[in-house]
């Protein structure tokens, strides 16, 4: 699961996807594509916006629900908070030294 996770979150285009999903949750395909045309100038097609959402869910980055002929995808952050207990941060006095 970590592996899908980091290959997710390694193409700014993803993060950019998962930002404005941050900012508004629940959108559509038609909407995060007006966003990402409109707000970050980006030209990329529906399809190729489609298949970035596809391995964000595969990553459990996004889920998806269905309500009528309409697709709306929401933000889940929970595989990125699995990440951050798998190394969890000490309490350390100052920067943490290298052991070789």
């Amino acid at each position: 699961m970590a592996d899908d996770l980091f290959k997710a979150l390694a193409d700014p285009t993803r993060r950019t996807i998962l930002d404005e999903l941050t900012e508004k949750s629940g959108q559509t395909l038609f909407e995060i594509c007006s966003r990402l045309s409109m707000k970050h100038q980006l030209g990329i097609s529906r399809q190729g916006v489609s298949q970035h959402l596809a391995v964000l869910e595969a990553a459990g980055l996004v889920e998806t629900r269905r309500e009528g002929r309409y697709k709306f995808h929401d933000l889940n952050t929970a595989p990125l908070r699995h990440i951050a207990e798998r190394w969890p941060v000490r309490d350390t006095p100052g920067p943490e030294k290298s052991t070789s």
